[in-house]
This record gives C-alpha cells, sequence and structure tokens, in this order.
C-alpha cells in the first residue's frame, strides 16, 4: 500500500507463547521490549504495521535452535504505546533498531522483517550497513525516488477517520481487508485481533508518517546477501516491489510460498521458516 502501509498478515493459525518473557533496553532515552531467546548468530525479527514482537510466535522457538533471536516491538506499538514526543518513521525506527543491537552488545545480526518491517529492515541495512550480516526482507512495501510520490493511502486515511469517529474496529477492519483482501479481519483468530487492537493507535502515526523513497543506486550498492520472500496468493504489489529489489539486486534469492499470500509465516511457517533458515545456514558455509 501507498505511504509505508503493510499490515503483517492474516493469522488464521497464529498461536502465542506466553512462556517467552518480554525484556526491555533503554534506547535513547525510554524502554524499548522485545523477546528473546536461544544462542548463537544473532537474528533480529522485525514486524510489520499493527504488530509487535508477539508476530513472531510461529518463528522464535524454530529459529532460536540456532540463532540468538531477537524480536523487538517497535516504538510506539504494544507494549510501550504511541509517544508523542517520539517521530514515527522508518528511519527512525531502523536507527533505534541499530541502537537496541549496540545496546545488546550485539554487533552485527542477520535481519529478517515483513511488509513494512521489511522496510524498516532495509532502512537498517542502508542506514547501518555494518550492523547487517544476512537480510531476509518478506513482502517488502516500497516506494522509489524516481516515480512518483505515492499518495496516503486510502485504507489508511479511512482508518484515521473511522479511529476520529470513536470507531476502533471500523478502522481496524477496513484497513486490514484493504490490505489482504475482502473479509480478511472477520476471520482472524482473537488473539491476533487482541494485537491488533493492541496497536490501533499506530495508524493515526502512519497516516502522517513521512514518505521514505528508496534510492535504486543505493540499494544496487548494498554488499549483504538478501532473501526475497513472498507468498503465492499475495497482493501483486509486494510482488512487484520485489521484482524491482531483484532487478537491482541480481545476486538475491527469491522464494515463493506456495498456499499462502501476505501473511506467508503465519499461513505457512514450516516452509517459511526453511526457507529463512536454509539461505542463513548457506551463508555460514
Amino acid at each position: 500500500m501507498g505511504h509505508n502501509a503493510g499490515l503483517c498478515g492474516p493469522a488464521v493459525i497464529m498461536r502465542f507463547s506466553p512462556d517467552i518473557p518480554l525484556r526491555s533496553a533503554i534506547v535513547d532515552g525510554t524502554a524499548l521490549h522485545y523477546q528473546e531467546a536461544g544462542d548463537g548468530p544473532a537474528l533480529l525479527l522485525v514486524h510489520g504495521s499493527l504488530c509487535d514482537c508477539r508476530y513472531w510466535q510461529a518463528q522464535i522457538g524454530p529459529f532460536a535452535r540456532t540463532y540468538r533471536v531477537i524480536a523487538p516491538s517497535l516504538r510506539h506499538y504494544w507494549p510501550g504505546g504511541p509517544q508523542a514526543d517520539t517521530p514515527f518513521s522508518i528511519a527512525t525506527h531502523a536507527d533505534e533498531l541499530a541502537a537496541l543491537l549496540a545496546e545488546l552488545q550485539i554487533p552485527r545480526a542477520h535481519v529478517l522483517g515483513h511488509s513494512r518491517g521489511a522496510r524498516v529492515a532495509l532502512a537498517l541495512a542502508l542506514q547501518h550497513p555494518s550492523r547487517v550480516a544476512g537480510l531476509v526482507l518478506a513482502d517488502p512495501s516500497a516506494q522509489w525516488r524516481d516515480a512518483a510520490a505515492a499518495p496516503v493511502s486510502p485504507a489508511l486515511a479511512q482508518a484515521r477517520a473511522a479511529l476520529d469517529r470513536g470507531d476502533p474496529e471500523a478502522a481496524l477492519g477496513g484497513f486490514v481487508d484493504a490490505v489482504n483482501g475482502a473479509n480478511t479481519w472477520s476471520r482472524m483468530v482473537e488473539g491476533f485481533k487482541r494485537m491488533a487492537r493492541d496497536n490501533a493507535g499506530t495508524l493515526p502515526l502512519q497516516v502522517v508518517e513521512p514518505s521514505a523513497p528508496l534510492d535504486a543506486d543505493a540499494v544496487k550498492a548494498l554488499t549483504q546477501a538478501v532473501l526475497l520472500v513472498g507468498g503465492a496468493q499475495g497482493p501483486a504489489r509486494y510482488a512487484q516491489a520485489q521484482d524491482k529489489l531483484q532487478a537491482l539486486l541480481p545476486a538475491a534469492r527469491r522464494v515463493v510460498i506456495d498456499g499462502a499470500a501476505h501473511g506467508m509465516n503465519l499461513a505457512k511457517p514450516h516452509s517459511f521458516n526453511t526457507a529463512v533458515l536454509d539461505f542463513l545456514r548457506d551463508l555460514a558455509t
């Protein structure tokens, strides 16, 4: 979607793991919350819109068998909530993730992001290249500097209007369906809806979020190994974004998850996890 939008995806089989405790680190003077599990090379997981660290419950356990997994909730998302004195932007989120890695004494990490989170992961690689080893971009949202400026997404604008009139359910349902397809919100499990409701306050921030157009030359200069992941039934705009990235990064690996749409890591966690682990394993050889 335009204006950096991108929901984390439908969660028809989502399970939550309350046995993974929340931790916090002081980043830029305030707490940033995250989940951590496992030992080994660091793997940073970056969630998308309306989500938080709980989004990765189908990934943390399998990945933690090999990696030290860090799954943060980006600033403004649950459990901290919107913060009026802190910018909401892709660039700021990328800088804060670099600061979190420094605080955790992790000099370099593999980074996996989904949807808007993939765009944040890409910004992290561009803004702090020494911090990023391998880069996994699952359905990244993308706007390009040489393209016409994207208007504010109608879905975001309508969601903001619904929130302003005191109807968060309409705001969430309309935004989720616009991103993922009709009737997606009605089919979501209650645990996922609870997470989205917890993060409804970020929708107005996305409406006014500054655009973050990508520079093709900067992307082309990336030195990290890159994996692009998409769902076979996902919205066409995400496949188109990956087409452009693959054209700029011909060495990038690309995987399409059959039987899945935008939320491919939730709909087909085994296939998604295998693709990511195979890619990271090959980097180590």
